[in-house]
Parts: C-alpha cells; structure tokens; sequence
C-alpha cells in the first residue's frame, strides 16, 4: 500500500511516502525536504509554488503569497491582477507535491493521502484543506490527521519513547504562523487529544517581525524616509528590497539558533547590521513566555501536573530557538525532547497513526502506568458494522441488522477540538405549495427555473417545510466558503446559527448515477466509521433511503430519492461528543424529512 503523508504548514510543506513495504522516507521537492508553501501569480494566471514562487517575487513581489495557509479563512487572495481562491493556492502547493510523488512512485499515485492540520482547525477550515487536495489531484482516500496526533506518534515510534497505556505527553508546537499545545493521551487503539489550546498572533513570522523592528531601530535614522519606503513599498523595486531584506532577517534568525552572533545584509544606503542572540532573545522572551504559560495552565486547568507526563515534545521549525527549551525547563522543570528534524516530525507520525484513531479526541484519558499494547499497524481498521433503522412511526422497529459491509467512504475527516461546526444537508427537495401538482420524476432530470431562494420545483418537492423554517440561499457559500462548486442546482438552508446550527443544502443533479456518487461523497465528509444507520423514509411523494453516521465534531445524513436524481447530507453538531446515528436519524424524520407538516 502506498500511504502519502503531508504537512502543509505555513511557510513550509513536507510530504512523506511510505510504499512497498519501505519505512517511510521524506520526499525531496527541488531537492529538499522542505517546500516553501509559497505561490506567485504569472500574469496568464498560472501559479508557481515553493522556491520557484520565490524566485519569481523578486521580480514582482505584487503577485507574492509566501504564506497562503495563514490566510484560510479568507476566501480570495489578489496576486498582482489575478484574484484567486486560497483552496486554489492551497491545492497548487499540495499539486507539486503530488506531482513529485507521482514521478518518484514511477507513474502511480498513492492509494491514500494523509493530511495533518492544526487541532484547533473547525470544520469549514478542514473543508478547504479537503477541497485543496481533490483539487490537486487527489483521487484516492483522503484521511485528516490531527497534527499533535501526528507528532506523538512520531514521538512514541522511538523505542525508548514508547507511550504505555494512559500515559500521557505534552506537544510544543511552534510553526510559523501559530502557536499549537496539546495534551495527548496514549490509549488502546492509539492516541487521543485530551486538551489543547493555541496562539494565533504567535509563531517564527512573529519573530522575524521582531527582529526586523530592532533591526529598524539600528539602521533607520540614518535615512528615515528610505526606511519607510522598505515597510510600506509602493514601487517594484522597493517591494524587491523588501523581499530580500526579509529573506536575510529570517535566515540570521535561523542562523541564532546556531551561533552566538550573525550580521544582517542591508540595502543600500544603510549599513549591515551585528545581532546578537541574547539580542534576540531579550526581543522575544516575553512572547516565547507565553508560550510556555498556556502550555501549563493547559496542564493545570486537566489536573496535571508536568512530572505526570511522559514528556514535552517540541515540534515545527521555530521550537529549534534555544530560549523555547529554557523556558519550559525554567519554568515547568521539565526537559523539552526534538527528534530528528522538528520541521519532519509531524508528516513522519502521520505514518505511525491507526487509521481509526486519526479521528479520536475525547476526555477519558487519564495519566496511568498501564502498559501499552502494540501500536496498530497503518491502514488497521476495526470491522464495519451497519445498524437498520425502521422507516417512521406508526411502522414497528426491527431488530438490529447483522453485522455487514458499507460503501467505501471517499474522504476522511479527522476530528478536532473546534467549537464551529459545520452542517450541511445536501438533499434534493421539492415542494409546491398552493396545491400544486407534485413534479413528476421525469421533470427533475431536468434543470427547470429556479425561484428567488435558488429551489427548482423539484428541489421545493424535496425540501419539504423547510424552505418555510429556515434561512435559505443558492450555492454553498452560506456554509462552506472557499470550496469551489460542486455541480448541480445547490441550495443551502440553515436552521439557528449558520455556524454552529444545523445546516441543510438540497441539490438536483442530471442522472441517478451522478446523486449516487455525490450521495458518497458527502457522506465521506466525516470519515470512515464503524457505526452506521441506514433506513427508507417516505414523504410528499417521494420514497428513499439514508444514511447516517456521527464523528466527533458534527454528525453526517444523507438521504437520496429513488427515481429521481436528488441528494441530501444533513450535517449537525456533536456537542459533548452525545450525537449519536440514531440521534441523528430522529431529528432528520422528525424536522428534515419530506412531508412534515
């Protein structure tokens, strides 16, 4: 099986390929085990990623993004006159490296992909990142890994760092653009997020902004108003001084975690400027001490106490500051581990991860000496087991089916801490009102005129009451912005707060095949579970059949007509982990199912 792992971060990307019973091995883009997560915009609109990105900002760095993944929740980037998607940035960066891994795997692709992300990422940010990777050229099973997931396992595939059972391990991640802490447990089918938390206003770009500023300060009353031209460029040639002069702050940074001293190169007419590292140091230790102060209210407020834990595991390229170690060692008396390289940890232990486990977080976890068993090879999966549910009252419930096999799921979706939760009903309803005549199934295989809220006559047929209860809008952006558009007629519902409330999106598609294979899909958004329901439903002329399943931050239905080519996912919130199939199957017969009065 050939497994591709990667971490797009910030400022870089790593991808790591396990394959032919080979360990896992980092794959070299242009000759490095680091990518530049870096787009440039050509002016024909094509986009150039990782270091020829970079090459190319020097010539207009107007049509620069060198850090496309901080900007996630932003819907478009303007790169010179080009306005792109940030998924298409996104999907550019991870193209390269399917491209590299196609070429090294001899023309083959790999038969899954996985892909870590911040814990604290919600699921519309999950979203882009899955979109990014179908874009890309991922046609094989996407499974989303918890970063701090990742890096313990990385941490516990050392023989000497084994993690027994209900040990527990704190994760220092320091990238570029954020600051991540967890607390992760391990547990009989791997490990679990048992708490995290995180800085968004800090990370390595913070630093080098902080060493630019004191950079500033040295040089800037030579020539006050060329300096002002360096911040704020309004000219190619200044935006070119900028670029370089950033390129050199950021390298005599990484330089300081080596050497005692370095000097920064200068444009002209400023001198080149001797930075110390206790220079550096005295600039960031109060933001660094931030750092180390979340990570232990983070322990306290779970009740523990840091000599519980097996360790501190410090990961992303910015951990390798040497003032990081001494202030966790100052401050929590606890020596900080690195191993190997901390920019490769998190794509390594994506490999060492149980497939299942990728989308475990729950609370249940408590510090212990247990031992550990065996850690679950790559790929493990428990056996499927599919539960029937009766159609609607006044119909008798049947007993529970036996155990069987489901549908291969498409994409997995990992579950993180985020309080947003997305919830999309994809479904095809329709329903006229005054009376009207129910469309017949040869007239919804057809597009038809759309009324003010988006609904064909047959998307209202299958809609049901809902269109009367709910904010209703054409399209997915009301729910997932940033992901391009699916085909078909859409329509997106949501019921209470368009963030954290249930959402419902009807679509009409051109043939049975085609809702069948969006019906898949949309199930597939929340990865590959053992539990499932599946039953028929009737309504407004209609009969078909759903599918529900739950994870941890939000529960999946999708409900499909039989002759007629329409598709439905309900998508609700799992608060408190209490979400359950059958839960789920209730509130869709009770408020989203066709025919309700």
């Amino acid at each position: 099986m050939r497994v591709l792992s990667v971490d797009l971060g910030t400022s870089n990307t790593v991808a790591v390929l396990a394959a032919h019973g080979r360990p896992p091995r980092v794959i070299e883009v242009d000759g490095s085990a680091t990518m530049p997560s870096a787009v440039f915009a050509g002016e024909d609109g094509g986009l150039v990623v990782g270091r020829d990105a970079e090459r190319r900002a020097r010539l207009d760095p107007s049509r620069f993004e060198p850090n496309p993944k901080r900007r996630v929740d932003e819907s478009t980037l303007l790169l010179g006159d080009n306005v792109i998607t940030v998924t298409d940035a996104l999907a550019a960066v991870l193209h390269r490296v399917a491209e590299e891994t196609t070429r090294q795997l001899g023309g083959a692709q790999p038969d899954e992909v996985r892909l870590t992300h911040p814990a604290q990422w919600g699921t519309v940010r999950r979203n882009v990142l899955l979109s990014a990777a179908r874009l890309a050229g991922f046609s094989c099973n996407l499974v989303l890994v918890p970063e701090p997931v990742a890096a313990a396992a990385h941490f516990a595939s050392f023989p000497d760092r084994a993690l027994g059972n209900g040990q527990v391990l704190a994760v220092y991640d320091l990238g570029a653009g954020t600051f991540d802490c967890a607390i992760v447990g391990a547990s009989q089918h791997g490990f679990v997020v048992l708490a995290e938390d995180g800085l968004g206003d800090l990370g390595g770009l913070d630093v080098d902004q902080a060493l630019l500023e004191h950079v500033g300060r040295q040089v800037s009353n030579k020539d006050p108003q060329r300096w002002q031209h360096l911040l704020r460029p309004d000219t190619t040639a200044d935006r070119r001084a900028q670029r370089a002069l950033i390129e050199d702050v950021r390298a005599a940074k990484e330089t300081l975690s080596r050497h005692p001293q370095t000097e920064v190169p200068m444009p002209e007419p400023f001198e080149d400027v001797l930075i110390t590292r206790a220079e550096l140091e005295g600039l960031v230790r109060p933001t660094m001490l931030r750092s180390v102060e979340l990570l232990s209210s983070v322990l306290r407020s779970n009740g523990m106490a840091p000599e519980q834990l097996a360790g501190i595991y410090l990961v992303g390229g910015s951990s390798r500051l040497p003032l990081v170690a001494s202030l966790i060692g100052e401050q929590l008396r606890v020596v900080p581990t690195t191993l190997d390289q901390p920019e490769t940890a998190v794509a390594l232990g994506a490999h060492h991860v149980a497939r299942d486990a990728a989308s475990m977080w729950t609370n249940d976890i408590r510090p212990g000496p247990a031992p550990a068993p065996a850690p679950a090879p790559v790929g493990y999966r428990e056996p499927d087991t599919v539960r029937t549910r009766p159609v609607a009252p006044p119909q008798p419930v049947p007993p529970p089916a036996e155990p069987g096999s489901r549908r291969n799921l498409l994409i997995g979706l990992g579950a993180f801490a985020a309080v947003a939760v997305l919830v999309a009903v994809v479904a095809i309803v329709v329903r006229v009102s005054g009376g009207s005549p129910a469309p017949s199934a040869s007239e919804c295989f057809q597009p038809g005129a759309r009324d003010d809220k988006g609904f064909t006559t047959c998307l209202r047929n299958f809609a049901g009451s809902v269109p009367e209860r709910a904010n209703c809008a054409p399209g997915w952006q009301r729910i997932m912005p940033g992901l391009r558009e699916l085909s078909g007629t859409v329509v997106s519902c949501s019921i209470g707060n368009p963030n954290e409330g249930t959402q419902i999106v009807y679509t009409q598609l051109d043939s049975q095949e085609a809702a069948a294979a969006r019906a898949d899909l949309l199930l597939s958004f929340n990865g590959v579970h053992s539990d499932q329901v599946e039953a028929d439903w009737t309504g407004n002329g209609l009969s078909g059949s759903y599918r529900a399943v739950t994870g941890i931050d939000f529960g999946t239905l999708v409900f499909t007509v039989e002759d007629r080519p329409l598709v439905g996912m309900l998508l609700q919130p799992n608060e408190d982990l209490k979400l359950s199939p059958e839960a789920l199957a209730d509130t869709f017969e009770k408020t989203v199912q066709p025919g309700l009065a």
